[in-house]
């Protein structure tokens, strides 16, 4: 018997899988489902709760059908310490979030390690599609998945050498369409469940409502301005709009007009066309490289600035311990505050850092 490995389960087909793939592999598993949803958190997220409960059926079943133990483990204040607070904060900072990217680094590589030591587990295992290997020289590489079409290699990009060294994601070698072949034949039920899109706390998709609710205030009207200043109307409260938006913003200019930039102090929303969405260069910060100690010279990279976006040319330069300026070939549409970019090679990450 291999070494004992705490499976992160959520009731979806990918961790199933994924626990299935370990058992078959010879490791000891033992089946381990996050509960995000305390009576706190479930006020907050009121058309979650139901759901949750079903959620974590799945995922029992499942563990008993395997033969492997199965936890619930309430990790809910730390979760709204970690990643419903960061939510809010970035966006009342005026950027735009990523939570699965907050959440892979402070809960499940982070707060779960911890219960995974505390049940004698040397490893932890997730259902997302990426690869680690560990190079000549003993560091360890994080890997686009070989189906590029569902790779998530890009939220994982704040994992540590130490996180990674604990870490299996068996899911990277195969293709959804194999995941899903491996669930019919195994007879779990949740084989042809459609896989969610949406952020596990906010599942109606009603952030602003969240919003609203966490913080218990309303966010005042604001005016919508050019990019020379002009005051072109009223908008309805600046956490309502994010870069690169062009629907629901309640004003008509005889012309496409999209949100380029939001002031969070003056409490403005600045509009203009498509092409002034265009730029060439980002800093970022809180960065975590990979695959490299540092970036000593310019290095030749592909650049990630959203998860559905394709990795673009580009030249990344770190300009202090904690910060990259990455410059583009090409110009990039819609550059985000809050948001992650994840620098390539071939299919090597070599880090990241959150957009300023």
């Amino acid at each position: 018997m291999k070494e004992k490995v705490m499976v992160a389960m959520s009731g979806g087909v990918d961790s199933s899988v994924c626990a299935l793939l370990l058992k078959n592999q010879g490791y000891s598993c033992h089946g381990a489902m996050m509960q995000l949803f305390d009576d706190t958190n479930a006020a907050l997220c009121p058309q979650k709760k139901d759901a949750f409960s079903l959620e974590a059926s799945k995922a029992k079943e499942i563990a008993v059908s395997l033969g492997i133990p199965f936890s619930l483990i309430n990790m809910s204040e730390a979760f709204r310490q970690h990643v419903m607070e960061y939510f809010v904060k970035t966006y009342e900072s005026g950027g735009t979030p990523n939570p699965c990217v907050q959440c892979n680094k402070t809960m499940k590589f982070g707060t779960l390690l911890e219960e995974a030591d505390k049940h004698g587990c040397a490893k932890i295992a997730t259902g997302h599609y990426a690869r680690i290997e560990q190079d000549e020289n003993g560091r360890y590489r994080l890997l686009r998945a070989k189906d590029l079409s569902k790779d998530q290699s890009y939220v994982l990009w704040q994992l540590t050498q130490e996180q990674l060294s604990r870490t299996l994601l068996p899911l990277g070698e195969f293709t959804k369409t194999e995941i899903r072949a491996l669930a019919e034949e195994n007879g779990f039920q949740n084989a042809t469940q459609r896989d969610s899109q949406d952020i596990c706390f906010i599942p109606d998709g009603d952030y602003v409502g969240f919003l609203e609710r966490y913080t218990q205030k309303e966010y005042p009207a604001g005016d919508f301005i050019s990019l020379d200043g002009t005051v072109l109307g009223r908008h309805n409260g600046n956490i309502r709009y994010t870069v690169g938006q062009r629907k629901g913003l309640g004003i008509a200019l005889g012309k496409p007009t999209y949100v380029c930039k939001k002031d969070v102090v003056a409490n403005t929303v600045t509009l203009g066309s498509n092409e002034d969405l265009f730029s060439r260069e980002l800093t970022a910060h809180s960065i975590n490289l990979i695959s490299v100690e540092r970036i000593g010279t310019p290095m030749r990279v592909e650049a990630k600035i959203r998860y559905g976006a394709l990795p673009a040319p580009a030249t990344a330069e770190q300009i202090a311990p904690d910060r990259l300026r990455v410059v583009f070939d090409q110009p990039q549409r819609a550059i985000t505050s809050g948001q992650s970019v994840v620098l390539y090679q071939g299919d090597t990450v070599i880090g990241g850092g959150i957009i300023e």
